[in-house]
């Protein structure tokens, strides 16, 4: 790739997508940094650039208020792929609240789904490297450069999370982590992800931030409910207050997920870079998703199955069949019953 390919990629029409005022300015490059990046981009096969405009941008993140003009990754791009879910929380976590943020990765990463947050210490750190240790995806959104490792004590986590995941950042090459940065990171974490949960958060803990910016992009919102002596937990109290869902499980986020898994999962399908086998490991095809929010834990009819999801009993029955072998649903008197999947 040249200068002048890779100032065609990094220009776009701004009618074709609906762009806010900032991101807009945003996309007035400094070319002078081209260069750089170019040279960045040959280092390595795993080094990639991806623009507003090209097919590989994640759908999710391309329908925020203020998507990034350009994305710099490094690690597997296929990572982006499936549907993600961000986990997020206190950077002095408790030995309880790195348990919780485990378990939890790891039983989304085990139904299909990557793991987005933002490679900080405490929460952060706890579900990357259960989604590594997992051999599973997670996505690492840094607030600086995408070569320059934050904090240092993660360089060991920041090497193995591009073995099958990936590492990505909107700052050129060899950007400084700065204060002002992170808040951006933030929009980035959420923005890639079906929903967002937060484990162990104090009222004025960063990860609200992401939380807010889930709610403001439409996304859902889920919180860890904890101890009401310590402090530790109020942040995510409050959340689920105003209405974030109490989560105890990676059932109760699944649940809530069915559509925008669609959503997403249907804007894969239209992007004709990607291969069938790539599909493979996604949770369930879109159609499925969202058959899947028509089955409630109790007793569920037919009818009300076909009522809800407005589907013709033929397709629903064909679908509901194929939830049921791969351990989504099961048959009871009655109708069917989704199945927790923790």
């Amino acid at each position: 790739m040249d200068v002048e390919e890779l100032r065609q990629r990094l220009q776009f029409e701004p009618s074709a997508l609906p762009l806010s005022s900032h991101t807009l300015q945003a996309c007035v490059i400094d070319f002078d940094k081209v260069d750089n990046a170019l040279d960045w981009l040959e280092k390595d096969n795993n080094h990639h650039l991806i623009c507003l405009s090209d097919p590989q941008y994640p759908p999710l993140l391309q329908q925020i208020y203020d998507p990034p003009s350009v994305l710099f990754i490094k690690g597997n791009l296929n990572a982006l792929l499936p549907p993600s879910i961000a986990i997020v929380g206190s950077r002095s976590m408790s030995l309880h609240g790195a348990d919780t943020a485990a378990n939890l990765a790891i039983s989304l990463s085990n139904q299909g789904f990557s793991i987005t947050s933002g490679m900080a210490a405490g929460i952060d750190g706890a579900a990357h490297k259960a989604v590594v240790a997992n051999n599973g995806m997670t996505l690492a959104v840094l607030g600086c450069g995408v070569d320059v490792i934050y904090p240092k004590r993660h360089k060991a986590l920041y090497d193995n999370i591009q073995q099958n995941g990936c590492v990505i950042s909107e700052f050129w090459p060899n950007v400084s982590p700065l204060a002002g940065h992170f808040p951006r990171r933030n929009r980035i974490v959420s923005g890639l992800s079906l929903g967002t949960v937060v484990v162990e958060a104090a009222r004025k803990s960063g990860s609200l931030i992401t939380a807010r910016l889930a709610m403001e992009q439409n996304r859902e919102v889920f919180a860890v409910p904890g101890s009401t002596v310590a402090g530790f937990h109020q942040g995510c109290h409050d959340l689920i207050k105003n209405g974030a869902k109490l989560v105890e499980n990676a059932a109760d986020i699944i649940e809530e997920l069915g559509c925008l898994s669609q959503y997403h999962l249907e804007q894969l399908h239209q992007r004709h870079h990607i291969q069938d086998n790539e599909m493979s490991n996604l949770p369930f095809p879109s159609q499925l998703a969202s058959l899947l929010t028509s089955v409630g834990y109790e007793t569920t009819t037919i009818d009300a199955v076909v009522e809800h999801s407005g589907k013709p009993i033929d397709l629903v029955l064909v679908q509901l069949l194929e939830l049921e072998l791969q351990g989504w649903v099961t048959v009871v008197p009655g109708g069917y019953v989704r199945l927790k999947r923790s």
